[in-house]
């Protein structure tokens, strides 16, 4: 169900959104210029500051979905809002949390957990919203809530290498990616819990039960019709998307280094 009526309707990719996303890169963009000659530390406050602004925005966004009668009534079907449904355990949020310690930490396994999907996982869920966020002005809470958040988690994902706090590197890439399949089994773990205990019985954190209605996640379904299982060849998209990304800045690196050297 879309409602086109309203200022500033959004949908994944039309115009309204390429503005709105372009503004956010922009801002990205912004900041790393005007902090490039500023100390680490400064680097890494202003990202957490982020962090924490959308991290707070989060709850308050939740809160505006628990009172958002015409929401509520779209997703009846789904027994309507419910807090256990609403935790921050999607990749998304996940990583909200993540990046701000990663940074603080200087982990790097953490920092390139929040780089690889961060962005990955904001931009599946802006590419392919739920119910109730599709077709609606941005202008309503839940609207400005949902793509602000996940707009943050992309900016603030690609803000660990742009704000030089981390460098892409092969080597990180098997545990990045063993550690990303252990934190979606750990969360499928968690769906079975709340299902079990009938504290959110429709619970499905990383669309790890079932796919509700994903275009992508239907066709793996096709091949796997097997909760969890299903997601395995998302897998094989994660790693080759690391590999594209870590050959992108391995190439940059290359070039630089033969032209200091030729220099």
């Amino acid at each position: 169900m879309q409602n086109d009526s309203g200022l500033w309707v959004i949908r994944p990719f039309n115009m309204e959104f390429l503005v709105t996303f372009g503004a956010f890169l922009a801002l990205l963009i912004l900041a790393s210029l005007l902090l490039r000659k500023k100390s680490e530390k400064t680097r890494q406050g202003v990202l957490v500051a982020a962090c924490l602004v959308t991290f707070v925005g989060f709850f308050f966004y939740k809160y505006y979905l628990s009172v958002d009668a015409p929401y509520n009534q779209l997703i009846a079907e789904r027994g309507g809002f419910n807090w256990w449904g609403e935790l921050p355990l999607h990749l998304c949020n996940i990583n909200m949390m993540l990046i701000p310690i990663a940074v603080l930490r200087k982990s790097r396994p953490m920092m390139a957990f929040g780089f690889f999907l961060a962005p990955l996982g904001a931009m599946m869920a802006l590419a392919m919203p739920g119910v109730g966020f599709d077709g609606y002005s941005l202008l309503l809470p839940r609207m400005l809530g949902y793509y602000g958040t996940h707009f943050m988690i992309v900016i603030e994902g690609l803000a660990i290498v742009s704000f030089g706090l981390y460098r892409p590197s092969f080597r990180d890439l098997p545990r990045t990616l063993l550690t990303a399949l252990l934190v979606t089994f750990g969360v499928f773990l968690i769906n079975m819990l709340l299902r079990w205990t009938g504290l959110y019985p429709k619970a499905n954190y990383f669309y790890s039960v079932e796919t509700e209605g994903n275009p992508l996640l239907e066709i793996f379904h096709r091949w796997i019709p097997l909760p969890f299982l299903y997601l395995m060849p998302s897998v094989l998209i994660l790693g080759s998307y690391m590999c594209l990304i870590t050959g992108g800045f391995a190439l940059a690196d290359a070039r630089r280094k033969k032209k200091e050297a030729d220099g």
